[in-house]
């Protein structure tokens, strides 16, 4: 292990205790207030996470990504998005791990180099979690109502997707 890599976490936690110490914050009392913080952060977005991650495993389990993907493969072929993509794109936006696991079924499948793996790999890295991550952020400080948020995380998560598949034609085929 190199030793500068293996010393940063100490010295960063000892730069922070020096600097809190020096201004007379009461560290240990400031952890606590931290963590009790946390705990609270946690409670409240755990019914949506629960949720989330149960929408999926219902998904997945009823066979119902299957059909909805069947129902997009004649527009993804329209647009020359391959299909065997569809399921990450359907899943990337709502949930990371998931999203993990498909993208792994696909690198298995067609394996890391062609286009559709490329695809699915441009796509993993350059859209977001969308709904994880408002889930996360937005139950942490109480938002229940997302506004226009939603639509226009989705709308990115669309277009990243679509010229993900472009950009990767254009500079590899």
């Amino acid at each position: 292990m190199n030793t500068v890599s293996a010393a940063a976490l100490p010295v960063m936690i000892a730069l922070i205790i020096s600097a809190a110490l020096m201004r007379g914050v009461k560290v240990y009392d400031a952890f606590l207030d931290g963590a009790v913080e946390g705990l609270r952060t946690a409670v409240k977005i755990a019914a949506p996470l629960v949720a989330l991650i149960s929408a999926i495993s219902m998904l997945r389990a009823s066979g119902a990504l299957e059909l909805i993907c069947h129902g997009l493969s004649p527009l993804a072929k329209l647009i020359s998005f391959p299909e065997e993509v569809l399921p990450l794109a359907l899943l990337r936006p709502v949930s990371g791990s998931a999203s993990l696991a498909v993208l792994k079924d696909i690198l298995q499948e067609n394996g890391p180099d062609g286009f559709v793996g490329r695809v699915a790999s441009v796509i993993s890295g350059s859209t977001e979690t969308t709904f994880y991550t408002l889930a996360v952020y937005f139950g942490s400080i109480g938002i229940k109502n997302a506004r226009h948020t939603v639509k226009a995380a989705l709308v990115a998560d669309i277009f990243g997707m679509i010229f993900g598949a472009v950009v990767v034609r254009l500079l590899l085929y």
